[in-house]
């Protein structure tokens, strides 16, 4: 999922991942009783903080999925999709990614 923005410096552009319609118990949520979901996946990212004329790396990359407060960053609206640019130290969390299966050594 490629977009046409890049951000700068410590900033990072991410697409909110949207909780399931349903629950459980086979209840519909309507739109208007959720939260807005705090978990998203980056799809673009700075290049990094200047720090004394030093480029700081960002700890996160494209693809990751991470957990950011709720009133964190700003909304913004791309070709009818809704991204959110956030700094990267709005960030809370990373989510790690499952394991992949064993190679097969015992």
């Amino acid at each position: 999922m490629a977009i046409a923005l890049k951000p700068l410096h410590d900033r990072l552009v991410v697409k909110r991942i949207e909780e399931k319609e349903t629950v459980k118990g086979g209840i519909i949520v309507p739109d208007t009783a959720k939260e807005k979901p705090q978990e998203g996946e980056v799809v673009a990212v700075g290049a990094g903080k200047l720090q004394e004329g030093k480029r700081i790396p960002m700890d996160v990359e494209v693809g990751d999925r991470i957990l950011f407060g709720k009133f964190s960053g700003t909304e913004i609206k791309i070709e009818d999709e809704e991204y959110l640019i956030l700094r990267e130290d709005e960030v809370l969390g990373k989510m790690q990614r499952a394991a992949k299966a064993a190679s097969g050594k015992r």
